[in-house]
């Protein structure tokens, strides 16, 4: 027998297909203006959504930051402390 607190975490808990992730990392041209150098696009989705950037890089450097933004992403749905999160006032 479940008790309703235990329902409603369930239900605002995310499911892995939920979840923000790396789709695709790729070599790229610099953006306009830009210094020509080693640059890289990733997308990072969950879902429908699609969250785009542009980076210089390695391909594993660039890598590790999109991963990173998407553990951030993921951490802010959930509540859990992230980097972009708006911080609670005492």
């Amino acid at each position: 027998m479940s008790t309703e607190a235990e329902t409603t975490e369930e239900a605002i808990k995310p499911k892995a297909a939920d979840k923000y992730r790396v789709e695709s990392v790729e070599k790229t041209e610099p953006p306009e203006g830009m210094p020509a150098g080693n640059w890289h696009r990733y997308v990072i989705g969950q879902g429908g959504s699609k969250i785009e950037g542009l980076k210089p890089g390695t391909l594993k450097a660039v890598t590790q930051h999109a991963e990173s933004v998407a553990s951030d992403l993921n951490a802010r749905a959930t509540g859990g402390n992230s980097t972009y999160a708006a911080r609670k006032q005492k």
